[in-house]
């Protein structure tokens, strides 16, 4: 259930940014690359409220009833930006940050639900499956744009989006997490969460772990208590997600503007985008608990730098309008950045909320997820800024992406401050 949802993420992600490619083509929108940048910031606003606000629900009212949240919030907000009026960019905005902040719980909520369920020697592995296949949702994103986007047109392709409503009706049969039902003292039912998920009988459980029961810690006690784990978990994501996530947002239109490939050729691009990043994300779950979560994101930040950097060079081979190969050299540059860059994400989430005990972890998650997410309203707003009312050339891509280098190198340096978690148990966090 958490990696349908998670999926959702990113194909909402993917379609937004595909139906604003086709809007500035639309009859009677007039976008420009400042419109859609500020449409496109409204869901990174709306993730940073989102994720804020949900790690506290999830950590004060259950990881269960928060994810739900989640998706009845998304839908609500998604099935509205369908009535879109003609030209409507300011309405489309606000209606994003509205998907945006559904969307921003959903990892944040999911990531602790799992990780209260599984074994220390897979947690790494096991609650990064959660967001390991979150990139299937640019692959068929990228599906449904090529080949429903002429036949639905914008409208239906957003319509499209209001399916994990029907998650509602799966999320009925799994329990809330144990860790959470233990620390609010409702220990029956913790017993049951367990049966549920190991499929025995609840008197074969054995005797579960001594967890005191606790409130939820709130917003003041993260920053009293835990300074240092907030600090790393926002500058962290902060750096990965403006290195990756302005490639999730503006990537098919640079490719279709300024390196002229036709829309098919986008969202066939895409495709490989998602496959690439599904298989960044399976790698870096898997081998953080082989050699750890720091040095796994270590290598994740330097890799992606690499192939921001490029990116950014292959704006240099394009001459006097004639782009030649520079397409393809910057598309594989895209390629490694979100193999790596955003393959980082596999374990980001759940390594961040490893450094917080069970009654702080989706508050300091959401709390400095949040936070460092503030990076996808800056990311889209500063590329949009730069083009303003010209479309996107390749001499104003080659700025962005260095600087989205520096921060995918950053990123990998600030998780080498972090207290590693591979193996530990989490009573012992």
């Amino acid at each position: 259930m958490a990696i349908v949802g998670n999926v959702s993420e990113f194909f909402d992600m993917f379609l937004i940014g595909f139906i604003v490619n086709m809007l500035a083509e639309a009859p009677g929108w007039h976008l420009t690359g400042f419109h859609s940048g500020v449409i496109l910031a409204g869901s990174g606003l709306g993730t940073v409220l989102g994720a804020i606000t949900w790690g506290r629900l999830a950590d004060k009212l259950g990881r269960k009833h928060a994810f739900i949240s989640c998706i009845i919030v998304l839908v609500v907000f998604t099935a509205a930006s369908v009535f879109t009026p003609v030209n409507g960019w300011i309405l489309l905005t606000i209606l994003r940050t509205g998907v945006g902040f559904g969307v921003g719980g959903l990892n944040i909520t999911s990531v602790p639900f799992v990780q209260e369920f599984v074994p220390a020697k897979q947690r790494g592995l096991l609650s990064g499956l959660a967001s390991v296949f979150i990139p299937a949702g640019i692959f068929l994103g990228g599906v449904v744009s090529r080949w429903l986007g002429g036949p639905l047109g914008w409208r239906g392709l957003i319509a499209i989006g209001c399916i994990p409503i029907v998650l509602l009706l799966w999320a009925r049969i799994i329990p809330e997490s144990p860790r959470f039902l233990q620390t609010h003292g409702r220990e029956d039912e913790a017993r049951e969460a367990y049966a549920w998920a190991m499929e025995i009988p609840v008197e074969q459980v054995a005797a579960l772990p001594e967890i005191k029961e606790s409130s939820s810690a709130s917003y003041a006690v993260i920053f009293q208590k835990y300074p240092k784990q907030l600090l790393v978990v926002t500058l962290g994501s902060f750096c990965f997600i403006l290195g990756s996530f302005t490639v999730q947002s503006w990537g098919q239109s640079i490719l279709g503007q300024s390196f002229h490939f036709s829309t098919e050729s986008v969202a066939t691009l895409f495709m490989f985008v998602s496959l690439g990043d599904l298989l960044g994300r399976l790698g870096s779950a898997w081998i953080s608990d082989k050699i750890g979560r720091r040095w796994t994101m270590f290598g994740c930040g330097m890799i992606g730098a690499i192939g921001a950097v490029i990116a950014a060079f292959s704006t240099r081979m394009v001459s006097g309008g004639e782009v030649g190969n520079a397409g393809y050299v910057f598309f594989a540059g895209i390629f490694i950045i979100m193999m790596f860059g955003d393959g980082a994400f596999g374990i980001l989430n759940a390594f961040g909320g490893e450094q917080f005990p069970t009654e702080a972890r989706s508050t300091g998650l959401g709390l400095g997820y949040g936070i460092g997410s503030i990076a996808k309203v800056v990311g889209p707003f500063f590329l949009g800024l730069l083009i303003g009312s010209d479309t996107p050339t390749a001499e104003v891509v080659f700025l962005p992406f260095m600087i989205f280098a520096v921060m995918l190198f950053l990123g990998g340096i600030v998780y080498l401050f972090a207290r590693e978690t591979k193996g530990a148990s989490l009573d012992d966090i």
